[in-house]
């Protein structure tokens, strides 16, 4: 992003110029009354119930194999069913698209019941032969594994016995069997298409079986969702919601403050204290499911073990990692990056919101900021410093001159950059700020493996073992370069040994000790490291929303949660209907979202979509 005030200035005018070409959606002040099944009823002489969110990234995929952006995963949490999903309480399992569930005694076998009555939004009902298709196609097939494909690989077979009964069996036993992190797809419509991996999923209305129905998308602009009638928990309170694309995050408050949109969330500390005053908006400030960490390059591969990339060599040891750790001041990055809106990361990527998982380094374990430190370690390992104050390699050949990737639509990572690059050089290690559209930093970091170190971060289910398994020698891509998801291309015996251990032990407080081991690994062996816990922050207007439930309901997040929930209890605030003619209702946001992407089409800053998402922004 070029960050010029002609630029910004042309983006304010384009926004200005959309709300006044066109009438707000903005309802009145009245709840909609419900059915006993839940479904909304709309007086005739009340405008839609719309609710316009505004996302600071666009969809990396329509297309739920494949997607792994957070604003991707929640849409398609919108979008389709799962087999069961986090209670909106507790966070632990409860029924979806399963009703009930049994196993086997020896644990190997699990018999799902499918709800009987649940069907997808064209009508036919969802059944187990839908489910047995959905993760059987993310076991044999490359390209469907991308989003999701560790989930799968303790899988024997998965088979439907009948329209609802979907029978499981596991190589051995798998105790995340009841947090799957995969929406079940409509085998009808999806066992045509050719070639998963290269899908794009735009064929609208879109089929699914959760509470919004996707009718519209324009890349890098919006997703138009309605509400779904035939839901089965009944539709929900507004009739539609839309979900605006914004470029950077300025822009998308400068469109919550002036009513263009009405919330926002997933915001950096400076975005949030910006909505301070403004006596339209709320501003929600809660503990965040999110890591923000550094990712090195420990010598990548591909999942066949073959070399990819250019990192610098001097990162394959982990004795350089460890003293890079010891030259972050996380303190001074929460206070001067983020407002003091986060918490200094004191342990892995799981973050202190699920205190059941977190770990903390403690005593001798945990790693302080101390450059003399940092300097001791890299001295007994013989990387000498040169005349300049340098580093080089212990046999001469190379100076430790490395690249710090980051985003050039993030404020925050700039200054993250500056405070990096000077407490490197004090431990004699140059940097030099590498500014990455989206779609080329998830290239390098994801795939290519062109970088030394990046900024990187990814949201936490309740259970968190999709984030770990995101450091799997399996998780690098193939030698084609799909599948793939790795964050890190970390792989460690010890840590590989920790993780198939967790899956099978049913025994909680046994697996919860495991999953520890697992984040004290990654920290010694730091092939990322924490720097701190961003709040969950976010603003939404009360002018325009009415009510709005977190997950967990207990102070929890409301854009980006672990579920539906929040979306499906939305209630807008409503006014009476504008004359027929005037150029009010649903057609408003995409209006105001077409007017910004044509602007910043026109100066050649629109970013392409990828399969794969911007690291950190994943889910």
């Amino acid at each position: 992003m070029v960050r010029t005030g002609t630029r910004l200035a042309a983006l304010s005018l384009a926004l200005s110029m959309a709300t006044l070409l066109v009438a707000h959606a903005s309802p009145s002040a009245a709840k909609a009354s419900q059915t006993s099944q839940g479904t909304a009823v709309r007086s005739p002489q009340t405008e839609k119930r719309i609710v316009r969110l505004g996302a600071t990234q666009s969809m990396d995929s329509m297309n739920p194999f494949l997607a792994v952006r957070v604003v991707s995963t929640s849409i398609h949490r919108w979008m389709y069913g799962f087999l069961t999903v986090p209670d909106s309480k507790t966070l632990k399992p409860s029924p979806d698209l399963a009703e009930s569930w049994q196993t086997s005694p020896d644990k190997l076998t699990w018999t799902f019941t499918m709800r009987a009555g649940a069907t997808w939004s064209d009508g036919k009902p969802v059944t187990a032969q839908d489910a047995a298709w959905t993760f059987n196609k993310i076991m044999t097939d490359d390209g469907a594994k991308t989003a999701n494909g560790p989930a799968v690989e303790n899988f024997d077979t998965v088979t439907a016995s009948d329209d609802r009964t979907l029978v499981i069996k596991t190589k051995k036993p798998q105790a995340s069997m009841l947090e799957l992190p995969i929406p079940i797809m409509p085998k009808h419509v999806w066992e045509s298409v050719p070639d998963i991996g290269t899908y794009e999923n735009e064929t609208y209305p879109a089929v699914g079986s959760g509470p919004y129905i996707a009718v519209e998308h324009k890349k890098n602009g919006y997703v138009k969702l309605k509400a779904n009638p035939s839901y089965w928990r009944g539709a929900p309170g507004i009739d539609e919601l839309h979900v605006i694309f914004y470029e950077n995050p300025e822009a998308a408050i400068a469109g919550l403050k002036k009513g263009d949109i009405d919330w926002i969330g997933r915001l950096q500390g400076p975005q949030f204290e910006a909505l301070a005053g403004d006596a339209n908006i709320t501003q929600w400030n809660t503990q965040g499911r999110r890591a923000a960490y550094l990712q090195f390059n420990p010598g990548a591969a591909t999942a066949g073990g073959e070399p990819i990339g250019d990192g610098h060599p001097a990162l394959k040891d982990v004795r350089v990692r460890q003293a890079i750790h010891h030259a972050i001041d996380k303190k001074t990055l929460v206070e001067q990056a983020q407002n003091g809106l986060a918490v200094p990361a004191d342990g892995s990527i799981v973050p202190p919101m699920y205190q059941e998982f977190f770990w903390k380094a403690e005593g001798d374990k945990a790693v302080t900021f101390d450059l003399a430190e940092a300097n001791r370690i890299l001295d007994e390992a013989g990387y000498a410093k040169g005349a300049d104050g340098v580093r080089t390699m212990p046999d001469g050949k190379r100076r430790l001159e490395m690249r710090f990737s980051i985003h050039t639509d993030e404020p925050v990572e700039d200054k993250i950059a500056q405070f990096l690059t000077g407490w490197l050089k004090d431990i004699g290690i140059q940097l030099t700020t590498r500014r990455l559209d989206s779609n080329k930093f998830t290239e390098e970091t994801g795939s290519t493996a062109l970088y030394d170190i990046a900024i990187s971060g990814w949201s936490v289910n309740p259970d968190p073992e999709e984030i770990l398994a995101t450091h799997l020698c399996s998780r690098r891509p193939t030698a084609s370069g799909q599948g793939g998801g790795t964050e890190s291309f970390f792989c460690d015996k010890e840590f590989e040994r920790l993780y198939q251990a967790q899956l099978a032990e049913l025994d909680r407080p046994a697996r919860v000790a495991l999953i520890k081991q697992m984040q004290e690994r990654l920290y010694t062996e730091a092939p990322v490291v924490a720097i701190y816990y961003p709040n969950n922050l976010e603003g939404y207007r009360k002018d325009r929303i009415a009510s709005i439930t977190p997950i967990p309901e207990d102070k929890g997040i409301l854009y980006g949660g672990s579920s539906y929930w929040p979306v499906y209890s939305l209630r807008a605030v409503e006014r009476a209907a504008a004359p027929a003619g005037s150029g009010s209702g649903s057609g408003t946001v995409v209006a105001v979202a077409v007017a910004v992407v044509v602007v910043l089409g026109a100066g050649g800053f629109l970013l392409m979509r990828r399969r794969r998402a911007s690291a950190d922004d994943r889910e």
